[in-house]
């Protein structure tokens, strides 16, 4: 059978979206997701994104990383609601459900405004920070970014942290609300353009501390320029939103 998908990006993560409301892509089936998402032999991809139904939320987001484990995705999130728009299942906001929860976003012209989860648990280690923005981040403050071996030491971290492991995202600050990241991700096992869950760890832990003041962090990327909004209250944080371009790249059809 031939699936009809279509490619987006979002600052360099590239996604394979498909409109699975009819629920025939076989999603339990790893090696055929890992095949698609592979950049040789398969269409290339930092993961798939499937649109579903869902009875309470405009559309529900599964994301399934390369090596088709789920999780949540900031920058594909951006990318599924662009999808979801030309779609015509949302107009230029929208409610929708993905694994870690709720999010809301809105669209202005290719440029996405993301609502993520709220984030309360912030662990500040003695050179490093973790937590949970959707899925696991480690953050690390680096000197000088451009040379830095991001793949060899951000496979040894991702593997340092038990279950899952965690993605890694080594920071270099440019001003006093400006951070350059690139981030390893897990499911990918390699650095990626961008990171949108990164992205927003690496503005919370900046702000938690007190490497800024600045509620409105940029982040230039590998793959372009995010930026990151909150509000914070006794170490809390909440009203985080992402925002960034989602780019449609070009469509076509796969057999499954």
């Amino acid at each position: 059978m031939n699936l009809p998908f279509l490619k987006y990006q979002g600052t360099g993560n590239d996604f394979v979206m498909i409109d699975n409301r009819t629920k025939i892509f076989p999603k339990k089936n790893t090696e055929k997701i890992s095949q698609i998402c592979n950049r040789h032999f398969g269409i290339g991809a930092d993961g798939i994104i499937l649109i579903e139904e869902d009875k309470e939320y405009d559309f529900k987001m599964i994301y399934f990383n390369a090596d088709g484990s789920e999780t949540f995705c900031g920058n594909g999130a951006r990318c599924a609601v662009a999808f979801a728009k030309h779609l015509k299942m949302i107009t230029d906001k929208t409610t929708f459900i993905a694994i870690d929860g709720s999010h809301f976003a809105e669209i202005n012209n290719d440029l996405i405004s993301l609502q993520m989860i709220d984030v309360n648990e912030i662990e500040v280690k003695e050179n490093a920070v973790f937590t949970y923005t959707g899925t696991q981040h480690h953050v690390e403050l680096v000197d000088s970014i451009d040379n830095y071996p991001v793949f060899e030491n951000g496979k040894k971290i991702r593997y340092s942290y038990a279950n899952s492991g965690s993605n890694v995202n080594f920071v270099q600050q440019i001003n006093e609300n400006t951070f350059r990241v690139r981030t390893y991700e897990k499911g990918v096992e390699n650095e990626t353009l961008a990171c949108g869950t990164g992205v927003t760890a690496v503005a919370i832990a900046m702000h938690k501390t007190k490497k800024t003041n600045s509620n409105l962090i940029s982040l230039p990327v590998e793959g372009g320029h995010l930026k990151v909004s909150f509000s914070e209250e006794n170490g809390s944080y909440k009203n985080i939103f992402l925002k960034g371009p989602a780019t449609f790249v070009f469509k076509g059809e796969i057999s499954i």
